[in-house]
């Protein structure tokens, strides 16, 4: 009777202990687990999974000077894409077209687009082939006109002119797999014979299959512009938002003045507001754009301008 008792006694205390155990395991794989995710959480987020780009105008001097050091600056900053700003003879800063998409590649970034200037007089269709054969050839997926010379911003009839000239290159681009568009400032929003270039000949007369708009907000703010008002009244036409802030509210000017000009998150522009309105808008990708800095260290300013967006902007 005793020994029975005595063997029930040690069931009963081995199952106790055997409960003990199990508890204190899975409050012990608890903490690792509550642990493991604090660390993950804890853990810094790779900038370029943002997928943000730069624009590489910003650093002209510096690539210029070193292309490859230079791209292994931006890259390390973070940044997933580059739109370029130099093309001429069939070479993109100087390198042939796979050449410098390699470069590019290895070290973790993609060419999204370039800034390849079309003056408004009209290119032949031979070079705007050429131009798109060069593009396609470098992995593009956008070729952006940045610009519009003086003499071309007169007259209401040189900007229509301008716009069929554009249709015409953005279906020669479309045959070659890219998307032609336009990079605007802020002198398409001035008035020409009572009429605003920007909404009354670009939004109105170019095929918005062919030209796609970047929407500079910098830029557009300049000129008094609100970017969420011009996504609702033409939605669907911004898949490319350029990214530049101003350290001031100004009044509405439409010269082409860049002192202003701050990093991203730095000034006074609504970015948090701006890019809500992504899905009405149309956006696909945002690229940072700085034209020059207030302290003269680039370096220093787009790697605010990443870190302001994927820590406080975007988050």
């Amino acid at each position: 009777m005793k020994k029975s008792q005595s063997r029930r006694d040690f069931l009963r205390v081995s199952a106790a202990g055997a409960l003990g155990a199990l508890v204190l395991s899975q409050s012990g794989c608890g903490n690792k687990s509550n642990h493991a995710k604090q660390a993950a959480a804890e853990a810094p987020v790779d900038p370029k999974s943002f997928g943000l780009g730069l624009q590489l105008y910003t650093i002209r001097d510096a690539m210029a000077a070193d292309v490859p050091g230079s791209l292994k600056k931006v890259s390390d900053d973070g940044y997933k894409y580059v739109e370029l700003a130099d093309y001429a003879d069939g070479k993109f800063y100087g390198y042939a077209p796979l050449e410098f998409k390699k470069m590019v590649n290895d070290l973790g970034m993609e060419i999204l687009s370039s800034h390849t200037q079309v003056e408004g007089a009209g290119v032949t269709l031979e070079s705007a082939k050429k131009m798109a054969e060069d593009h396609a050839i470098i992995g593009a997926r956008y070729c952006i006109q940045p610009w519009i010379v003086e003499e071309m911003r007169t007259t209401i009839a040189s900007y229509q002119r301008m716009a069929a000239n554009w249709n015409q290159i953005g279906k020669i681009m479309k045959e070659a797999g890219l998307q032609f568009g336009y990079h605007n400032h802020n002198f398409e929003f001035a008035t020409v014979e009572g009429k605003v270039p920007y909404y009354d000949v670009m939004l109105a007369e170019l095929d918005k299959d062919l030209v796609i708009m970047e929407l500079d907000m910098f830029w557009a703010t300049k000129a008094g512009q609100n970017p969420v008002e011009i996504f609702k009244k033409y939605p669907g036409r911004f898949p490319l938002y350029h990214l530049k802030d101003a350290y001031t509210n100004q009044p509405p000017f439409f010269d082409v003045i860049k002192d202003d000009i701050a990093p991203v998150g730095e000034g006074v522009i609504n970015f948090r507001e701006i890019i809500a309105a992504k899905d009405i808008a149309g956006m696909k990708y945002m690229i940072v754009e700085q034209d020059q800095s207030r302290d003269g260290d680039m370096f220093a300013d787009i790697k605010k301008s990443i870190t302001n967006l994927t820590t406080k902007i975007l988050v």
